[in-house]
């Protein structure tokens, strides 16, 4: 593949990767941004290796996703997601708005794991495959089912959903 594919590719997978990181950034755009930053350079370095045989946008968003959890570890904290707004992902809501519509949403996907945050996310809210979010999450679909089952568990008791 030649830099003009790899350019073709980013532009039509550049607004659900920046949808997905602001989640991961708990709707702060300057962090998706920098984490998008990374993760394309990073991207365009590998280029040359990438397969086509395999979703060029899983490559990307585990790229976006690893980089995302490098840069977590380096600030020795654990990244929150923000809430689910009407198109699927976080609406960028300013810390002062008071009448934060899904305050309850939010709060209940802070108390579970950030590995089931990120399979929820992934599967249900990006429609990626078992097979999909799992090659993103560097774990078996076996494993991710298992996250997605405990996610959906722990959100149903804290929202206290039958």
């Amino acid at each position: 593949m030649n830099t003009e594919r790899f350019i073709e590719l980013i532009k039509s997978n550049q607004e659900p990767l920046r949808r997905f990181l602001i989640t991961l950034c708990c709707g702060n755009r300057e962090e998706a941004e920098d984490i998008a930053q990374d993760a394309l350079v990073k991207a365009y370095l590998s280029f040359p290796s990438f397969e086509e045989r395999y979703k060029f946008s899983t490559w990307l968003f585990k790229i976006a996703y690893n980089t995302y959890l490098d840069r977590g570890k380096r600030a020795g904290s654990n990244a929150h997601f923000a809430v689910i707004g009407e198109d699927g992902w976080i609406p960028e809501v300013s810390v002062e708005e008071d009448n934060f519509k899904y305050q309850g949403l939010y709060q209940a996907l802070e108390q579970i794991s950030e590995r089931e945050r990120t399979a929820i996310l992934l599967h249900y809210i990006g429609g990626y495959s078992v097979k999909e979010a799992a090659g993103i999450m560097s774990c078996s679909p076996g494993a991710l089912k298992l996250l997605l089952m405990r996610g959906r568990n722990k959100l149903k008791e804290i929202l206290d959903l039958e």
